[in-house]
């Protein structure tokens, strides 16, 4: 595979390459020359390694005089042996050594995090003089830290500080445990009311945080705490608890648990839960029915029902969350009722409506009323994003737009002064150490201010040193310059054009669906278990292996990138028969199973921009979209299939007559 130093000087090429026999391993610049130690890389590699086990044994002893030794020779990973070794001591350090520290390693990700595991020991110590000085120095999002400068802000009197915890308390999530201790001042001090407790409450049930509700319910006077169980009861069966009127609701708790079981039902069978609302509703005030009716209307959203508009027309004056915002909109898409999409997204919040996805479906709310300047006025400014909806936006202005994109290729120098960047040697040393997470945070700080010719010269390093995911994420930064072929790298193709043939695939489709699940990542591993460049699922693998006849196979020949390859585009050939050669469907089914994408279908033709906007999967309508605009531009690249976006989508068949009958 090609490398970096393919674009270096001949001089400093030639030092690598005897670097590489002398110490099997990529070489890394320090400063602008070779450390004068680089021969004996593997040495001080192996001294880190060591250094990290002992930071991970907690052997302080082994892991200072690791540090005295890779600073001895001016090591480039030595930094991190000094910082896990301030990590072991924080606890007890004082603070002008931990500045310290700080200060010589402000242009480091971890500093940072040190920075932040301190104030947490300051807060714990109660030097809250030292904390708050600190505290504004603090980037990171981290919600322990939030709730102890709240928490030390109230005790001094601060206003801001309370609002701070006001806004900690209205989160859906479960919450540190020290976040406790601010509620409990704000609760003692009266700001924490009654109705703050049930709308939490209100929003954990929403995200079935049952174990955190309890917690939450607890707060208030006089709760029962064998009342806890009802919650649960809710939520195992909500059907029962409703049909037997399980829970009276002559009580507040009765009341928000009845609703919380109507959402559930309202989830899976929205019929038989508005069978039950109307013999409940007259119990409820006017505030709680338009809630029911804006959860209801939600649902039977992403369910695609045809009433769902008219269920969001009475939730009345229901303060619409940004999913209700977004399914009222997708709603109105879907039943092709412009007037209705534009009133949606105007009662969007600005940074809502600001949204790409947004301003593009507002221009075309417009365009199909007729109002053409308006919505060319937004087009054009789209049009300029490299992405999915800056394609339909250059699409839907037709032959307007014919100014070229403004293509930069990375030249040697620009190579060479990419590769004196200390944060980018650190990046790459982490890298071939395999310290992964490492090794992007330090890519992502040393590139935070790149320019675009910076930026397409280093991930021209991270790409010819087959770093794919990384070229691809640090190209797709640019904003006015551009280099296509980073962004939509063609790798393995010897491999892939054979099976893209074999299974009469479009070569750009396959390629945008990789760069979509993996990045060309070949040993990934999702949370759910699929596995390699196409990411393929286990018991998918083993189905496939059966019908390709292969007798003896392992599950371990997944991971082969030969294996992975056959597979995956042998599955998309499935799919596309599946969905009846409809390349939107079929990547659908690709991502969430061949049966979804049928029941996805209207009882009339779609048009497929509407389709993928209206998914009800939020991963798999952000999938498809990403994946056909990735083909495009594949296509672009490679000069096979050229095809506008919207050919790519296409029109969706209505049911019956969209796919085959087969099912998952």
């Amino acid at each position: 595979m090609a490398s970096v130093l393919e674009s270096m000087p001949q001089q400093l090429k030639a030092a690598s390459i005897r670097a590489r026999v002398q110490a099997g391993v990529v070489s890394v610049l320090v400063g602008s020359t070779f450390s004068a130690s680089l021969a004996l890389a593997a040495s001080p590699d192996d001294q880190f390694l060591n250094a990290r086990t002992a930071y991970n044994t907690r052997n302080q002893a082994a892991l200072a005089s690791a540090l005295q030794s890779l600073q001895s020779q001016q090591y480039i990973l030595a930094p991190y042996a000094d910082y896990w070794l301030m990590l072991l001591n924080l606890s007890q350090a004082d603070k002008t050594s931990v500045r310290d520290f700080l200060n010589r390693y402000q242009d480091l990700p971890f500093a940072d995090r040190v920075r932040g595991e301190w104030l947490k020991s300051l807060a714990r110590r109660g030097d809250w003089e030292t904390f708050f000085e600190e505290y504004p120095k603090f980037k990171r999002e981290d919600l322990a830290v939030s709730c102890y400068a709240a928490d030390g802000g109230i005790q001094q009197g601060l206003e801001s500080a309370v609002l701070d915890g006001k806004a900690l308390w209205l989160s859906a999530n479960e919450l540190p445990a020290n976040c406790e201790a601010v509620f409990d001042r704000l609760q003692k001090g009266g700001v924490l009311r009654e109705e703050d407790i049930w709308a939490r409450t209100r929003l954990l049930l929403q995200g079935a945080k049952i174990t955190v509700a309890k917690t939450v319910l607890q707060r208030l006077p006089g709760f029962d705490k064998a009342n806890q169980k009802l919650l649960d009861k809710v939520y195992q069966n909500p059907q029962q608890v409703l049909e037997k009127r399980q829970i009276s609701l002559n009580s507040k708790l009765g009341k928000e648990l009845n609703l919380f079981a109507l959402e559930r039902l309202s989830r899976t069978q929205p019929a038989l839960a508005l069978d039950h609302w109307e013999k409940l509703h007259k119990s409820f005030e006017v505030a709680d029915r338009d809630y029911f009716w804006g959860r209801f209307a939600l649902h039977a959203a992403r369910k695609h029902d045809p009433m769902a508009l008219s269920y969001f027309e009475r939730a009345g004056n229901a303060s619409l969350d940004k999913e209700q915002l977004e399914w009222r909109a997708r709603a109105a898409m879907r039943a092709t009722d412009w007037k209705a999409l534009q009133t949606a997204i105007a009662q969007m919040p600005e940074s809502q409506r600001d949204e790409l996805v947004w301003q593009y479906w507002k221009a075309r709310a417009l365009k199909e009323q007729k109002q053409l300047v308006a919505a060319n006025l937004i087009l054009v400014k789209l049009a300029r994003e490299n992405s999915y909806y800056g394609l339909l936006a250059e699409e839907e202005m037709g032959d307007v737009l014919e100014a070229p994109v403004a293509v930069y290729k990375a030249s040697a120098e620009d190579l060479r002064l990419a590769l004196e960047v200390p944060g980018i040697q650190r990046a790459l040393a982490l890298r071939r150490l395999e310290m992964r997470t490492e090794s992007r945070a330090e890519w992502q700080l040393a590139t935070s201010n790149f320019d675009d010719k910076q930026l397409i010269a280093v991930a021209e390093l991270a790409f010819k040193e087959g770093w794919y995911d990384v070229a691809i994420s640090t190209s797709d930064r640019t904003k006015l310059l551009h280099d296509f072929g980073l962004r939509y790298p063609t790798p393995y193709r010897d491999i892939m054009q054979g099976y893209a043939a074999e299974n009469s695939l479009d070569e750009a489709w396959v390629y945008g669906l990789i760069r979509q699940e993996s990045r060309f990542v070949s040993w990934a591993k999702s949370v759910a278990g699929a596995s390699g460049l196409m990411q393929v699922m286990p018991a998918t693998a083993q189905w496939i292996a059966k019908r390709l006849g292969m007798g003896d196979y392992k599950p371990a020949m997944i991971n082969q990138l030969d294996t992975n390859l056959r597979f995956g585009t042998h599955y998309l050939r499935y799919t596309m028969d599946q969905m009846n050669n409809q390349a939107l469907m079929a990547t659908a089914a690709y991502n969430a199973g061949p049966g979804r994408p049928r029941r996805w279908a209207s009882d009339k033709p779609l048009e497929g921009a509407i389709y993928a906007e209206t998914i009800p999967f939020s991963e798999t309508r952000d999938y498809v979209k990403k994946v056909l605009g990735n083909s495009y531009y594949y296509s672009q690249q490679l000069g096979t299939k050229k095809q506008s976006l919207k050919e790519r989508l296409g029109t969706v068949p209505g049911i019956g007559s969209a796919v085959s009958a087969e099912e998952d």
